[in-house]
């Protein structure tokens, strides 16, 4: 099965190049996305400057977040970043250089759409190197009582993100949007469009702050009336004939909305986008009540503070237990040979063609019990090592086309090690990793048993699999 979240670095199989306006530079602007090896992540160059300076995208390069988000280091200054960000995140894409001749992103339709789209005219290259993904243990969060702003990050087994608005606005009133797994991000997320209501409209065309500003590229919110003369001074700002709004207080121009409530999902793409900054790809549920820019960059600091206090965390797999298992007890049955009391998973949570997550929920009842430190009951070392070996028996079985007619024996077992105690109580959660692909049935494994974020038992297994009698009868 499939995760939701890769597990391999990605980069884009040739470079890809679009061109448009900035928004509130107006300036016309050439990027290009080129391939970048792994673990490079993604970096801008400004190549109309000197020396042509590179900025990484990083939380800590932010230096504006006004009217978008804007990074700078080494004299290499880029705004408007947060569109891209979010369209190389919901296509997979970790690894990318982004050459610009200007200051600012195109805005294009002020969506992710017009890069999604190149995105997929070049395609997604697979990259030989593992992406790590950062999990974290308690909730995180974020707040501004000044905006109403809160956010929060919870435990969670993949990345999904809630957004809530609320901008006491007789249009747009309460909207929510949600996206419960990347893999929907094309279809549900990326078409839709910033927005902006008329009075700040007005603000900023006054200022001349958008000077790329176009009816095209915004979603624009009326929710006050609006008088003939005003409709025909925008009108001659945006080079039109005539805009109208069909009712009182609506859309100008009567654009047609893509979702219902597209301006909470474009919100969610925003947070996407700014969230990329945290450097690390994360595991987490994000709620997101009124973000904006601003709070979406300092909790993004939050997170990746947090990330680098817990490093030791990263990759730890969230137990759900609300969730429902990939492999139930009696599918887990079907699969291993073992019974009581030898059988040591009770349910396989996550499965992939390298990675497979099991639960072993220890009580005081486990037989073992009664001779291993009776008085102060610890769980066998051995017999943990025996459950990881159990959960790298699916993995390897789930490899073979008929896994009924398979067995998987253990040949060798290298550096393990026991850091801390299991006691009654605890829930282990078991992680093998395929070490290098199988060759000729022998399967190399690297196995870690967690109890909550912290590893009590390593070790590398080698395992082979091996046809059953019955089978070869």
């Amino acid at each position: 099965m499939e995760n939701q979240q890769s597990q391999s670095q990605h980069t884009i199989n040739a470079p890809v190049t679009i061109s448009g306006v900035g928004l509130h530079t107006g300036a016309h602007v050439n990027m290009t996305l080129k391939p970048a090896p792994p673990g490079s992540g993604i970096k801008f160059q400004r190549i109309d400057l000197p020396d042509q300076p590179i900025v990484k995208a990083d939380v800590d390069f932010v230096v504006d977040t006004a009217r978008g988000t804007t990074l700078e280091y080494n004299g290499a200054r880029v705004s408007t970043i947060e569109h891209v960000m979010a369209a190389l995140v919901g296509t997979g894409v970790d690894n990318v250089l982004i050459e610009i001749n200007g200051p600012e992103i195109p805005i294009m339709d002020g969506s992710s759409q017009p890069f999604v789209e190149i995105l997929d005219e070049v395609g997604v290259a697979m990259q030989d190197a593992k992406k790590v993904y950062y999990s974290i243990d308690t909730n995180i969060t974020f707040y501004d009582d000044k905006k109403n702003v809160e956010m929060v990050a919870l435990p969670a087994i993949d990345y999904r993100i809630t957004t809530l608005i609320d901008f006491n606005s007789p249009v747009l009133g309460t909207q929510h949007a949600n996206l419960n797994s990347i893999l929907d991000f094309k279809k549900e997320v990326a078409p839709c469009r910033t927005f902006v209501f008329l009075h700040e409209l007005e603000y900023l065309i006054s200022n001349n702050l958008i000077k790329g500003g176009d009816i095209n590229n915004a979603i624009v919110i009326v929710d006050k009336p609006v008088s003939e003369e005003e409709l025909k001074r925008l009108a001659k700002v945006f080079e039109r004939e005539h805009i109208s709004v069909e009712q009182r207080e609506g859309i100008l121009n009567n654009i047609q909305l893509r979702f219902p409530n597209e301006p909470a999902r474009h919100k969610l793409l925003d947070v996407i986008g700014d969230l990329a900054l945290v450097g690390y790809p994360i595991k987490a549920h994000i709620i997101a009540n009124r973000p904006g820019h601003a709070s979406n960059v300092e909790f993004a600091r939050k997170i990746k503070q947090y990330i680098k206090k817990n490093k030791h965390i990263k990759d730890v797999p969230v137990y759900d237990p609300n969730k429902p298992p990939i492999f139930d007890l009696p599918r887990i049955e079907r699969t291993l040979p073992h019974r009581y009391p030898m059988l040591l998973v009770d349910k396989i949570i996550d499965l992939n063609d390298s990675t497979v997550i099991g639960i072993k929920n220890v009580t005081f009842n486990e037989h073992f019990f009664q001779g291993h430190f009776p008085n102060n009951p610890v769980m066998p070392g051995v017999l943990q090592v025996e459950a990881l070996a159990q959960c790298g028996g699916i993995l390897a079985l789930n490899t073979v086309p008929d896994p009924e007619n398979y067995d998987t024996y253990f040949i060798k077992i290298d550096n393990c090690k026991f850091k801390q105690k299991v006691f009654p109580g605890d829930t282990m959660i078991l992680k093998m990793e395929l070490l290098s692909p199988i060759r000729r049935g022998i399967v190399e494994m690297r196995g870690t048993v967690f109890v909550g974020n912290k590893v009590v038992t390593e070790g590398d297994l080698t395992a082979q699999i091996i046809k059953t009698r019955d089978a070869k009868k």
